[in-house]
């Protein structure tokens, strides 16, 4: 039995299921763990959803800020009419009920005490170890399952605080959890983000760095597995992963096996509009 971790794969299904065939996945054996931005813009998000769902306890994901788009998407329209077609497809599909609530059961944070590892979307500040992680983490799961989801939804593009406090409390509290996990690159070492940058690692201004070289970094003593930065790309170190090698944009869609930190590739593909180029 192996463990597999696979990066963002952004209903990019026809790469997933090349990448799948190319470790040998055994869905009666074999695991299959993803840090999350499961759908949009690979253009096959509804089938992305479907096979991964089927597996059952053999895949485990946490939730990325694209999936939190699609659940927001699912809260605003309950006929359908998203301004996404990829997610609109999803919205009028027979199964949408089925797939949106087992999404939302999702968690934020995976915790492994096999592998020592601590699983997210983006990243952790460096005042959150691995155990307040996950309970931070599981504040917003309970209401993201609760009847309160929607009001969660509706602040969702909220943007009032942008440093972690532990004094913090309601709707900004919530909504700083969820974005540091699923939104996270740089910060300072007081846990504030610099909002939406995307580059890479040195195109940010001082005083912020990548969440990760914060000397006080309280995840250090675990490894951490994460995606969301494709500008940073595929990325290990001792107790660092980084899975998101841009599949969605070009690149190739990524997988490790944590029993042996063994890499697996394919091709991804880049889409706009209708047009899709392949990388071979």
């Amino acid at each position: 039995m192996a463990t597999y971790v696979v990066g963002d794969i952004q209903g990019c299904y026809d790469a997933l299921q090349r990448l799948l065939d190319k470790i040998g996945f055994d869905p009666a054996a074999d695991r299959l763990w993803c840090p999350g931005d499961l759908v949009n813009r690979g253009g096959q998000s509804l089938e992305t959803l479907r096979l991964l769902k089927s597996l059952g306890d053999r895949f485990t994901m946490t939730l990325g800020n694209h999936d939190l788009y699609l659940l927001r998407e699912n809260w605003r329209f309950p006929d359908g009419g998203s301004a996404n077609h990829e997610i609109d497809v999803i919205l009028h599909a027979p199964d949408r009920e089925r797939l949106m609530k087992w999404l939302r059961n999702q968690p934020l944070a995976h915790w492994s005490r096999k592998h020592r590892l601590l699983m997210v979307h983006a990243g952790v500040v460096p005042q959150w170890s691995a155990k307040r992680t996950r309970a931070l983490a599981a504040e917003v799961e309970a209401v993201l399952r609760s009847d309160k989801s929607g009001k969660f939804f509706s602040r969702m593009g909220k943007n009032w605080v942008r440093r972690w406090d532990d004094e913090r409390t309601g709707w900004k509290r919530l909504r700083l959890i969820s974005n540091v996990l699923t939104q996270l690159r740089f910060c300072d070492q007081n846990g504030k983000m610099l909002g939406s940058a995307s580059g890479p690692p040195g195109s940010q201004p001082p005083p912020y760095k990548p969440w990760f070289e914060q000397a006080n970094r309280q995840t250090r003593n675990v490894t951490v597995v994460f995606g969301h930065w494709a500008a940073l790309g595929l990325y290990q170190s001792d107790n660092l992963v980084c899975l998101d090698s841009g599949c969605v944009w070009g690149g190739r869609l990524s997988a490790i096996r944590l029993e042996d930190r063994q890499l697996f590739q394919v091709p991804g593909k880049f889409h706009r509009g209708r047009i899709a180029w392949s990388v071979r």
